[in-house]
Parts: structure tokens; C-alpha cells; sequence
């Protein structure tokens, strides 16, 4: 495993915590960090740049509770080896006075276990059971940001991005499904500065690996011909399928869901939930589904349920309540735009570009993510320096964008093709030059 997954703590984990600290209040000052710091780990430091913008005072947000919280984390595919992850970390995080966490796909806590001190401390974070702790609601820490890599990682005291989280060291893991290589969850071990040692990251990739191994070997999993996981939900027969679906909804007006093979179509309101819901995974009030679908004040939670209900028609158990969410894992063609865009990918981000999202739609939060990731897309395309990508660009997203043909002549090589950038350039700034206006004389 990369030393740059794992922390590194030193003989002094206070005067380490301590410099870390001040290079990231440089870094929130606005000075350039980049993973130069004397103590700063690149994966630390592009993690914080993916959270800027999120307020350093706030807790992440609890979204589950109850009833809905033990309905849902009794279905999912992870209930199933929490006994194999009990027994390999729960016990060492009893006996170290740590907690052991295990997160679904979108960094929702499902089982936050360990030391009863312990506990009581995480409580006053929000680190708790129905809480997310994705890196866009809770900022760097252990469990987000290996669910934002993919891959099993440890973050130290002053590494984390928000001030309530430093007393503490996390190391986590991803759990995949077997069959499809996707994220199922994550499982997750923090405490003191003892966590960073490279034991504890060493402990939940094992215990990942164990986790997955056994969901493999489950006798309520099988494999389709298709390469599909199934897993039995509660009370539910052993045919219920659990299989990651994937919402189309760029360049086109109405979204399409793919499941299993299968397409389904949508209308455009039924679209922009779909698109909505897959935007916040951590699920969303009736007031706030319905401040995100309607500019104006006179659609209400009961125009929304309506809505939902209708959709639920199509999609079963798919649309949960209380709060609105997926209950499953869900892709989104414009998702992957916009991680690949925080990751400044701009080539991965521009192939996975097939138009505006729902372009015709009016919904304020399909409007807002829409202008966003085009003016981001474009943006980076620009500021790549690269002459294909930006051809590619201006081919399927802006003929008419005078400022990339004015980036891309430069960068072309003498030739056909730079003249006729050149000429586009003249025709479009020509174009912008205001046309004098002729008075007839008068006899």
C-alpha cells in the first residue's frame, strides 16, 4: 500500500497536528498549498481544495433517523457481514477506546460502534448512526475521502477539513460488491493519534477484503448471467434484485434509468426528481423537493408527494421517504462530468459530456447544476492548454465561442487548420462590432 494513503503522524503527533494546522490556515487564507507542504500529503491537500466553499463551523448533516434508519440498514447488502467486521475491528476498537463506523455508497453512517467514551465524544460532532460524512457534507475525513478516491485511507488530526473533527485520527477502507466492483460502503476505525499507525489502515483494508470475500461466498447472493449481484431483502425472496442502476439525463429532455439491462423513460418532472435525488444522496425534505423543482412559492409538499408517489408506481422501493432519497446506488451521467471535474480532469470530464442536462428544464436546482457544470466544463477545457481538447469543444459544444478559437489559434501548428481558426476568429469578432447606423440624407 502507498505511504501516501497513510498518515504520518512522527515521534511528535502534536507538533506534527500543529504544523498541518497552519499550513491549512494558509491554504483557507488563499495561498497555494498544492500537497507542497513540509507535512502535507498531496491526497490530503486535493481534498481540501474539494472542499472549499463548505463552512468549517457546520456538522454534517443528519439525514436518517428511527424506524427509517433501521428499515434501511436492515436491507442493505452490508447487514450481512457487520458481524465478520464486529469481530475483526469492532472488538479492537472496543478495547483501544475507538469507534468502528461502517458508511453506505453515499457516506451515510449505518453503525457507529466502539468504547461507550468514545461514543459520547463522536456525538458532539455528529458522528453518528444517520449522519453523512461524505467529504461535500462533512469535508476531509477518513471515510469520505476513501469514498471519493476509491481506495483505503488514513487522515490525521489537523488533516481533517473541519476544526471539530481534529482531535481525532480515522482510517478506512472501501467495501465493493463482489460482482460489479462498486462501492457498497466503507468501514471505518477512529480515535486518538494511536489510529495513525499503519496497523489500523492495514486492519480495515483486511477487513474490507474479509467482508467481500464472504458476500462472494454468501449463499443469498447470486450471480446472473449479466454479472449482476442479487441480494434478499428483508422478507423479501432471494429473486430481489439489488443491481446499481444508471440515470442518463445529458443532452436529452427526458431522463432514462438503465437497470439490468432494461431502460426506462421519464417525463420531464419525473426527470428532474430522478436527476435531483441523484445529486443529493443523503435525501431531501418534501419543502426542500419542492423549493428544487418550482421557482415559486405555490407548489407544497403535497403537490410533491403527488409526484413521488407516481414515480414510486414505476420505480418501487427505489424512492424512499422521510427523507425523499435513492435507496440504491444510482450513477449519473452528469455526476461523472462533475467528478471528473473536481478531480481537474478536463478530457475525462469533456468525453463524458453528451449535452446540457435536461436543457429544457426550468427546475431552479436543474438549472443551477446545469449552468454549473457546463461553465466549469468549459472553463477547464479552456484552461487545459490543450489544442484537441478545445477543437473538441468548440465541435460539439461552442462554434461560436469567439474567446476558445482566440485560445485555440495560438496553440495550433502552422496550416490549414490554424487559418481557419484565424478565420473564425475574424468573422465572430466582426460579428461583435456594432454596425454603424446609416441616415438617409434628407433633400
Amino acid at each position: 500500500m502507498s505511504d501516501g494513503w497513510m498518515a504520518e503522524a512522527g515521534p511528535d503527533p502534536t507538533a506534527t497536528a500543529r504544523a498541518i494546522a497552519g499550513v491549512k490556515e494558509a491554504f483557507l487564507a488563499g495561498e497555494e498549498v498544492g500537497g507542497v507542504g513540509p507535512r502535507v500529503r498531496p491526497v490530503v491537500a486535493q481534498s481540501w481544495q474539494r472542499c472549499v466553499g463548505l463552512d468549517p463551523a457546520e456538522h454534517a448533516p443528519v439525514t436518517l433517523t428511527g424506524t427509517d434508519l433501521e428499515s434501511y440498514r436492515a436491507a442493505h447488502p452490508l447487514a450481512q457481514v457487520m458481524e465478520l467486521l464486529r469481530e475483526l475491528v469492532g472488538g479492537v476498537a472496543e478495547d483501544g477506546k475507538h469507534l468502528m463506523a461502517v458508511c453506505d455508497a453515499t457516506g451515510r453512517l449505518l453503525w457507529v460502534e466502539g468504547h461507550r467514551w468514545a461514543r459520547g465524544r463522536a456525538e458532539r460532532m455528529n458522528f453518528v448512526e444517520g449522519a453523512v460524512w461524505d467529504e461535500a457534507s462533512a469535508g476531509t475525513n477518513a471515510p469520505g475521502t476513501a469514498l471519493a478516491l476509491d481506495h483505503a485511507v488514513q487522515i490525521f488530526a489537523s488533516e481533517h477539513f473541519r476544526p471539530a473533527v481534529q482531535s481525532w485520527t480515522c482510517a478506512a477502507a472501501p467495501i465493493h460488491d463482489p460482482a460489479t466492483g462498486r462501492i457498497l460502503g466503507i468501514v471505518d476505525v477512529t480515535g486518538g493519534d494511536i489510529v495513525a499507525h499503519p496497523h489500523s489502515l492495514a486492519l480495515v483494508n483486511a477487513a474490507a477484503k474479509a467482508a467481500e470475500a464472504q458476500l462472494a461466498a454468501s449463499p443469498g447472493w447470486r450471480r446472473e448471467s449479466d454479472g449482476a449481484l442479487w441480494v434478499p431483502g428483508a422478507g423479501e425472496p432471494a429473486s430481489q434484485p439489488y443491481a446499481a442502476a444508471r440515470l442518463l439525463a445529458l443532452g436529452r429532455d427526458q431522463a432514462v434509468l438503465v437497470q439490468r439491462g432494461r431502460e426506462t423513460r421519464f417525463n420531464r418532472r419525473h426527470s428532474e426528481i430522478l436527476a435531483i435525488l441523484a445529486r443529493h444522496p443523503e435525501g431531501l425534505t418534501g419543502d426542500q423537493l419542492a423549493t428544487a423543482l418550482y421557482d415559486d412559492d405555490s407548489a407544497s409538499e403535497a403537490t410533491v408527494r403527488v409526484e413521488v408517489t407516481r414515480l414510486r408506481r414505476v420505480l418501487g422501493d427505489l424512492i424512499g421517504s422521510r427523507p425523499y432519497r435513492l435507496t440504491a446506488p444510482v450513477t449519473a451521467d452528469f455526476l461523472d462530468v462533475a467528478r471528473a471535474l473536481r478531480e481537474k480532469n478536463a478530457q475525462a470530464a469533456l468525453d463524458a459530456y453528451a449535452g446540457p442536462l435536461l436543457p429544457r428544464s426550468e427546475a431552479p436546482s436543474v438549472l443551477d447544476e446545469r449552468n454549473r457544470i457546463d461553465a466549469r466544463l468549459r472553463t477547464a477545457v479552456l484552461e487545459s492548454g490543450d489544442p484537441k481538447l478545445i477543437d473538441v469543444w468548440l465541435e460539439r459544444c461552442g462554434p461560436d465561442d469567439l474567446d476558445a478559437w482566440e485560445r485555440l489559434v495560438p496553440l495550433l501548428p502552422p496550416g490549414a487548420r490554424r487559418a481557419e481558426a484565424a478565420g473564425h476568429v475574424r468573422r465572430l469578432a466582426g460579428d461583435r462590432v456594432p454596425r454603424p447606423v446609416r441616415h438617409r440624407m434628407q433633400r
